[in-house]
């Protein structure tokens, strides 16, 4: 048993409060080889794991689907080749675990539930969330859903892989740390992945903000701060919409029902918790020099060491797919084949609903008062005209001590209603509770969409996959050699009824009255999905001259709602803008057209707000007047050498603090209440949120940005955009995090990196040339191991806007072979 006192305790449980909270602070880059001197009084184990360095993996492995062998290029990109599809998913899924096993392990384990079994009580409350919405039987039911496939053939090969070598290889530094052994691999593990990710890319959870909101405020300053629809002219489809179908009804502000912000807090855990964002276009060949489509996809996700995603490449047979999946997941997720190439955004739809109950308690036969009789079932819900037993089961979350290595089994008690979970929070001694439907609760065939993905020969075949795209809303471009273009938004959204009217999802419904509860959904089965909206009536656009989206509404007047969540729409409309003064006026344009625009860094919120504060230049003192001229010359770029960018931004901070945060704080609400930056920036000169004058404001912010800046010693944007792209270890063992690079952009712009020190950015940049060659670039490296060159060798190519060949095959024999008869 460890001492609690000793050095090694004291790290590892400061450790361990990083790696679940995720936050960091900046820590002092130290050369590779002092990490071992941090790591001394841990224990030998940790040294034994941290021996994760190529000349340690295991080269040979046998395997029982034929052989393959793994080639890693210049950047440690495996490139996998096999005559048989299995034999070469087998090697990926050894080459995976190999650069990420740490990596795949949290995210495995966030997925079901399992993270305080090794992390106690640091991961205790996600945990019980999982086990209380029952992610097991979700698992088990998309297992179910794609039985018998292709895709489910080869997550088996993948995770026989990745086990290989679990079995074989050094597992990594963290392994050590935490002082735990990884464990075999298995399908389960795989959708447990990607449970977690849907956890991430929902959004779902602005329902319950909102009635946090319409509580807060009146109505009419609530519809001012908060409109359903956020004015900008920048949809994905901008010339109409799809199908056909009955438009909602609004919602009054006073409908609903009162929701604690702590439960609300709680239940974010359904959606991502930091800004977020991605983008991706397509170009048609008419307007590009070669004469084949050009398309950029540059997904969005917390920056971090190692990224979250990993690029890899693969032939087997007719099949031949690089790009950049998940780690822990074997197919591609944004990349290209022989045949296509696609991207993705995140779809702002709405998959997600809250209901409420009335609820009655059990009454035990001691209990006369009512008259009634005694019942033995539990508490009851009303449904409709009846009364019904929750189901129930028992569930149990192992926390584990790390420091003694003690296990301890708590019970956790799972309630479902016809619609799904049933979470129960104790706030102040009150209890509150919603009822839960989510779409990723259900079998969906998300997997078996990515991997039909790798062999579709057309758009025509690449957009039948998609339908298949059924747990999350994303936004999914593609290409073809054949000049084709789609775009797609894909999405099992359901059709929200009340009293036959059509209904947007941004409220709590009466769960007890069948309020807007979706037909043809299965929780933990398998749906039909007869009430949500068809696929023909999702929007779509096919051979389009160009179609791009940032998370922005994907059209203005949709059949049915979508969503009750979209972002302001900076990025689209510069992406848009751009586009249209390109392709849109009849020039053709070519890759290296296209990749300024993927990192182009004008701040649209810039045009907006600058001549707003050089008209309030007269009010501001003596220190601010030289950075005014800065901005009075400036093109509104987010540079890291312009000084200009700098007090820009920081004086937009300063502004949104100014008129929002007393506001907010009075009412108890936080900052991620606060309304969108673009409604900011519409209120009128002489709003009430302003006192009546925004040249006031705009003239406080400014002088509070100077004595900032001057605080802090900055000169350029680059001073202070520096972004801490650190390990979830990096605070206690400083050589795990990444070096700090000053680059261009901004939360807005289309080069997106929102705030440095905890940033988020695109993962991975990929431009794919139908009529040339392809290129990509990851943020970071490849290599989760420290003690690789490749752990962020990309990094610098990623700060400095450079990329490397997309699917170049190395030179040279194979780096890992498996071994093995024909499968």
């Amino acid at each position: 048993m460890a001492d609690p006192g000793d050095p090694g305790s004291l790290t590892r449980r400061g450790a361990l409060a990083a790696l679940l909270s995720g936050g960091t602070t900046a820590a002092t880059l130290t050369p590779l080889d002092t990490l071992f001197e941090r790591l001394a009084p841990l224990s030998g184990r940790a040294w034994e794991s941290a021996g994760r360095v190529p000349e340690r993996v295991p080269n040979t492995v046998e395997g029982k689907y034929g052989p393959a062998t793994v080639t890693y290029d210049d950047y440690h990109v495996p490139h996998v080749e096999a005559d048989d599809e299995a034999a070469a998913y087998f090697a990926v899924g050894y080459a995976q675990a190999a650069d990420r096993l740490f990596q795949m392990d949290l995210l495995r384990r966030d997925g079901s539930g399992r993270l305080a079994e090794v992390f106690g009580e640091f991961g205790v409350d996600r945990d019980v969330l999982r086990a209380k919405v029952d992610a097991e039987a979700a698992i088990e039911a998309s297992l179910t859903a794609i039985q018998g496939s292709g895709a489910e053939r080869m997550l088996e090969a993948y995770a026989d892989g990745v086990t290989a070598y679990v079995e074989r290889g050094p597992p990594g530094v963290e392994f050590g740390l935490f002082d735990y052994e990884p464990e075999p691999w298995s399908k389960f593990d795989t959708m447990a992945v990607a449970i977690a990710m849907y956890f991430q890319q929902t959004w779902g959870a602005s329902a319950l903000r909102e009635e946090v909101r319409r509580e807060a405020f009146d109505e009419e300053t609530y519809r001012t701060l908060f409109p359903t629809h956020v004015d900008h002219d920048a949809p994905v489809l901008r010339d109409g919409s799809a199908g056909d179908g009955r438009p909602a009804s609004e919602p009054d502000a006073s409908q609903g029902v009162a929701v604690d912000p702590t439960l609300v807090d709680w239940l974010g855990e359904f959606g991502s918790s930091g800004p977020a964002g991605s983008n991706a276009w397509t170009v048609s060949g008419e307007h590009t020099e070669s004469g084949d489509p050009i398309l950029c996809s540059d997904p969005h996700f917390s920056l971090g060491a190692p990224p979250l995603l990993y690029r890899q490449h693969l032939a087997a047979g007719e099949v031949d797919v690089g790009g950049a999946t998940v780690p822990g997941i074997p197919f591609v997720f944004v990349g290209e084949t022989d045949h296509c190439a696609w991207g993705y955004t995140t779809g702002m739809g709405d998959v997600l609903d809250f209901y409420t109950y009335e609820v009655r308690e059990a009454r035990s036969a001691s209990d006369r008062s009512s008259g009634d009789e005694p019942r033995d079932d539990g508490d009851q819900y009303r449904y409709g005209d009846e009364w019904h037993a929750f189901e129930r089961d028992a569930k149990t979350v192992e926390v584990r001590d790390p420091i003694s290595g003690e296990t301890e089994t708590r019970e956790v008690e799972v309630k479902k209603t016809v619609h799904g979970p049933f979470l129960e929070r104790e706030v102040d001694g009150e209890t509150h509770h919603v009822g839960v439907a989510w779409t990723p609760l259900t079998g969906n065939r998300t997997a078996e969409a990515m991997y039909e993905w790798s062999h579709a020969e057309s758009v025509a075949e690449f957009r039948a996959a998609t339908r298949k795209w059924d747990a999350i809303p994303g936004n999914v471009h593609v290409v073809d050699r054949q000049g084709g273009t789609c775009y797609q938004f894909a999405a099992p959204i359901p059709i929200r009824r009340v009293d036959d009217e059509v209904i947007r999802g941004n409220r709590v419904f009466d769960g007890s009255a069948g309020e807007a509860e979706w037909e043809g959904f299965e929780p933990y089965g398998q749906s039909t999905w007869e009430g949500f909206v068809p696929f023909e009536d999702l929007p779509a656009a096919i051979d389009a001259d160009y179609v791009a989206s940032a998370n922005q509404r994907p059209v203005d007047e949709p059949p049915y709602p979508l969503g009750t969540d979209s972002f302001s729409g900076f990025r689209a409309q510069r992406i848009y803008e751009v586009l249209d003064e390109t392709v849109g006026a009849g020039e053709t344009v070519d890759r290296d057209d296209l990749r300024s625009l993927q990192l182009d860094a004008l701040d649209v919120t810039a045009r907006e707000l600058v001549p707003a504060i050089l008209d309030a230049r007269d009010r501001m003192p003596e220190a601010a007047q030289p950075w005014v001229d800065e901005l009075a010359d400036w093109d509104y770029r987010m540079h890291r050498d312009s000084a200009a960018a700098l007090v820009y931004h920081r004086t937009l901070e300063h502004f949104q603090e100014a008129t929002w945060q007393d506001e907010f704080e009075q009412r108890g609400l936080a900052r991620r209440y606060w309304p969108r930056a673009r409604i900011l920036l519409s209120l009128p000169a002489d709003s009430e949120f302003f006192d009546g004058d925004r040249g006031a404001v705009v003239a406080d912010a400014m002088e509070r940005a100077v004595a900032e800046i001057d605080e802090e010693g900055w000169e350029t944007y680059g001073d202070f955009n520096r972004l801490q792209m650190d390990h979830r270890l990096g605070q206690f063992v400083s050589g795990l995090n990444y070096p700090r690079h000053a680059t261009d952009g901004s939360g807005v712009t289309v080069r997106m990196n929102s705030d440095p020190s905890s940033p988020w950015g695109a993962t991975v940049r990929l431009l794919c040339d139908l009529g040339g060659d392809s290129e990509a670039v990851l943020a970071g490296g490849n290599d989760g191991s420290p003690f690789s060159e490749h752990y962020h060798d990309q990094l610098p190519l990623w700060a400095d806007g450079e990329y490397e060949p997309l699917g170049a095959w190395p030179d040279g024999d194979p780096d890992v072979t498996v071994e093995g008869e024909d499968g």
